[in-house]
């Protein structure tokens, strides 16, 4: 396998006045950079502004390479601002920071281990209506009245599992809900099954695979677990169990993370 550590962008010289804007209980959580840390401020009080600046931070005292660091937000729109800022603060060194939604990431990883999980490197990710169409043709092979059991409330079960980080193996007895008379893990059983076979995978499926992908490969786990010195979570009171699990994993060795 690929060695994950090789040549990085070198982290900028010297620390930069990257604390002008900031008042003296944001300058020290930035300043907090080793162990987790949780900043808990209420909205409009420049929580982003603290993780960006700490970020660039880590970078401009040369704690860790680009490459090290592991930054994320829930949104596309919310990724492209704390890279912009940290552009602008810092210059091309943010280019080598893995910077990006938890969808973005744990598909980048996915990617680099496909065959692992099962999959190939090119595979596609559905949008809600191909998800859709796919489990409509599961229900009917069933023969299960889909006017009655609606796919689309069958889409929110399985979903709800994956947001758990439950595979249809792992589904707690009791746990099938009432959806066609319980058999909705069978039905999410076949939906993966069907996922694999042409090579695809829903939204859920890029950290519910990530986390089927450590528990199964502890050397990758470990690479990445190496790799991750910083761990940079905004919104982090969004988080489902899902992510949780994944961002509790990757961050185990160093133990620097920070939450917002």
């Amino acid at each position: 396998m690929t060695d994950l550590l090789t040549e990085q962008p070198p982290p900028p010289a010297g620390d930069t006045p990257l604390f002008a804007a900031l008042n003296e209980a944001q300058c020290r959580a930035v300043e907090a950079v080793d162990g987790p840390v949780l900043v808990l401020a209420g909205a409009g009080t420049g929580k982003t502004r603290v993780l960006t600046t700490r970020l660039a931070h880590i970078l401009a005292s040369r704690r860790a390479y680009p490459g090290e660091i592991l930054a994320v937000t829930f949104t596309n729109k919310a990724a492209r601002e704390m890279r912009e800022r940290l552009e602008a603060m810092i210059g091309r060194a943010a280019d080598g920071v893995w910077l990006g939604t938890f969808h973005a990431l744990a598909a980048r990883i996915l990617r680099r281990h496909a065959e692992m999980v099962g999959l190939t490197a090119n595979f596609t990710i559905l949008d809600t209506d191909d998800q859709l169409r796919l489990l409509k043709q599961i229900i009917a092979a069933a023969n299960i009245d889909e006017r009655r059991w609606p796919a689309r409330a069958l889409l929110g079960v399985i979903e709800r599992w994956k947001d758990r980080g439950l595979t249809p193996d792992k589904i707690p007895a009791g746990d099938a809900g009432d959806w066609a008379d319980g058999r909705a893990v069978e039905l999410y059983r076949d939906y993966q099954e069907r996922l694999a076979t042409v090579n695809a995978v829903d939204f859920g499926d890029l950290l519910l695979h990530n986390l089927t992908l450590f528990a199964t490969n502890t050397e990758i786990l470990a690479t990445y677990q190496r790799r991750f010195r910083y761990l940079l979570v905004d919104e982090y009171q969004d988080t489902n169990v899902a992510q949780y699990l994944w961002l509790r994993l990757l961050a185990q060795q160093h133990k620097n993370l920070c939450c917002v």
